[in-house]
């Protein structure tokens, strides 16, 4: 249990003594003053609970505060505002915590919220046509911290990689690859647009050839499409599959829309399961302002009732023809997650997808009679930038910016904590001069100096031989010091926070906020000799100061380790 929680439920013990049970305390928080004059714990307690009680916020304040007065740790409480109570507690309840961490070592911060709750989670799906490009990295980097950060709060994540196997683009891709392979057997051959014309094919192309000789431009047509077809995917998915190792992503389950959906016939037993609800009808949709999308035609056609799940329209799952949809094979594929006993479902989009939100929350709402949540995560563009100007970069793929072009220009722990600096939904300025950056203003060198910084002190210490062993941390004191012990203490509500709202973005700002701590406390040891971190005349203190430089650079390494971020002990 975390200090805000242990402290909300003295609180709320409070509250159910002096008013009883049934009073709703869902809203009431306890959080650090953003003011830190204003004590050390603050609460909107009174606030909260005025109209349940028909009482004044500040009166109610008073007769809380009475009782929180009582409890030990608690120096004063003062009342603030319209009735916020801030609680300020003695300096060495701070300062006895650093043993409690110290004692958790690497389990420090970690959480069972899940419960050993089942999480299917899918993440970067990008078609098999080619290598990943800089929009996918993004997905893939999001999706994979997050996958760690459910992990280390107790859930039992699966990820997954949907691959889209089948339909236009693949019969674009094989003929591409075809074109490819006549060129590798000396023709000369020229690429028609819209296909595929990244320098990548060539490589495909020679294999065909070196595999397959010239058979292929004798075979029976559809053989000679399909093994085209299966050759070229193989290829595809190796080269993202290298691109997510360079990122340092992992899937556990890779799922065929051709072989695990189609033809399986769960397109037909998605619908017939629909159908069976009462969810499925025969109608005319109306055309569509703007674009009109591919599954729009004039005549009648089987539509999913998908509004009576907070959907704008109705979607089609079969054409007049009697063929099923796209979003048919996304809801098929939906129904296959649910069957396999995910307790919820997380999907990770690009940009483009925003307005397919609702559209999939209905109908995993509709096929799990709303037993299993999907929250559906959109992870908007990345702007390449060089010293705040536009950056271009040379395309060895094509017309894009490859993930293997990313990482070798800033490497991966750069780009993981760049990608995970801002809120998915965002859009992200990567500037590469700023990456690279040894300064307070790349977070990433910021922290992982802090780790660095933290690993040198107690280099220092070892060759000393110093140990950090029964220690009397009464001697930690100082403001900064108890700055720092707050920030570390922070560390397990801020993971719970961010597991609970799928944002693993959030573990970032806090670890810049421990390394800005952690520097300020350094920074006052080189102006003011007495705060230094090893005194060598007073053991006791030098003890004291070093366990919490191991607390903090402990937290460090496990807030990185959760996002795949290496923390350095040198730089």
């Amino acid at each position: 249990m975390h200090i805000f929680n242990r402290f909300s439920k003295k609180l709320h013990q409070i509250i159910t003594m002096k008013y009883g049970a049934g009073i709703d305390m869902q809203s009431i928080s306890m959080e650090y003053p953003r003011d830190k004059t204003h004590g050390d714990l603050s609460t909107n307690a009174a606030m909260i609970l005025t109209k349940q009680l028909k009482k004044a916020p500040k009166d109610i304040a008073l007769e809380i505060v009475d009782e929180l007065k009582k409890h030990p740790d608690i120096v004063k409480c003062e009342i603030a505002g319209a009735g916020f109570i801030n609680i300020f507690l003695e300096s060495s309840f701070w300062a006895n915590l650093v043993g409690n961490v110290l004692e958790s070592g690497e389990e420090y911060g970690k959480l069972n919220i899940g419960g050993g709750k089942k999480i299917g989670l899918e993440f970067v799906s990008a078609n098999p046509t080619g290598p990943m490009h800089i929009g996918h990295s993004r997905g893939a980097i999001y999706g994979d911290a997050l996958a760690g950060l459910l992990e280390f709060t107790g859930f039992n994540v699966t990820k997954e990689y949907y691959i889209n196997d089948y339909g236009g683009q693949i019969e674009i891709l094989g003929e591409s690859v075809f074109i490819r392979y006549k060129e590798a057997l000396g023709e000369n051959v020229t690429m028609p647009e819209g296909y595929y014309p990244g320098e990548y094919l060539i490589e495909v192309g020679k294999k065909l050839k070196d595999e397959f000789g010239d058979k292929l431009l004798f075979a029976d047509e559809v053989e000679r499409k399909d093994i085209i077809k299966q050759f070229a995917l193989k290829a595809m998915m190796g080269l993202i599959k290298d691109d997510l190792k360079l990122l340092g992503v992992e899937h556990d389950i890779f799922t065929s829309e051709r072989f695990d959906i189609i033809e399986k016939n769960k397109n037909e037993e998605a619908f017939e399961l629909l159908k069976s609800k009462g969810l499925i009808y025969r109608g005319i949709l109306e055309a569509p302002k703007g674009k009109t999308p591919d599954d729009w035609e004039p005549r009648e056609q089987e539509l999913f009732k998908s509004t009576e799940f907070g959907d704008d329209i109705d979607r089609a799952l079969k054409k007049s023809n009697g063929s099923f949809t796209y979003f048919a094979t996304d809801i098929a594929y939906h129904l296959d997650k649910i069957q396999r006993g995910f307790d919820e479902l997380i999907l990770l989009l690009g940009a483009d997808h925003a307005g397919y939100v609702k559209r999939i929350k209905a109908v995993v709402s509709a096929l799990s009679d709303g037993k299993v949540n999907l929250d559906v995560k959109i992870n908007q563009l990345v702007n390449l930038l060089k010293n705040g100007e536009p950056f271009k970069m040379s395309k060895r793929a094509g017309k894009f910016i490859t993930v293997k072009d990313m990482v070798e220009e800033v490497g991966k722990d750069i780009l993981r904590f760049v990608m995970l600096s801002r809120k998915a939904d965002t859009v992200l300025d990567l500037d590469f001069a700023k990456a690279k950056e040894q300064s307070k203003e790349n977070p990433v060198f910021y922290v992982q100096y802090a780790h660095t910084r933290a690993c040198s002190v107690l280099r220092k210490a070892a060759e000393a031989n110093i140990k950090v062993e029964q220690v009397d941390y009464s001697h930690l004191k100082d403001a900064g010091e108890i700055n720092l012990i707050k920030q570390i203490m922070l560390f397990p509500k801020i993971i719970e926070a961010s597991a609970l709202a799928h944002e693993p973005h959030r573990i970032t700002f806090y670890l810049y906020e421990l390394a800005n701590e952690f520097h300020s406390l350094w920074s006052r040891g080189v102006e003011d000799d007495k705060l230094r971190f090893i005194i060598a005349d007073n053991e006791e203190l030098t003890k004291a100061r070093l366990a919490l430089i191991t607390a903090a650079k402990n937290t460090l390494a496990i807030g990185l380790g959760i996002l795949k971020i290496s923390a350095l002990e040198q730089m």
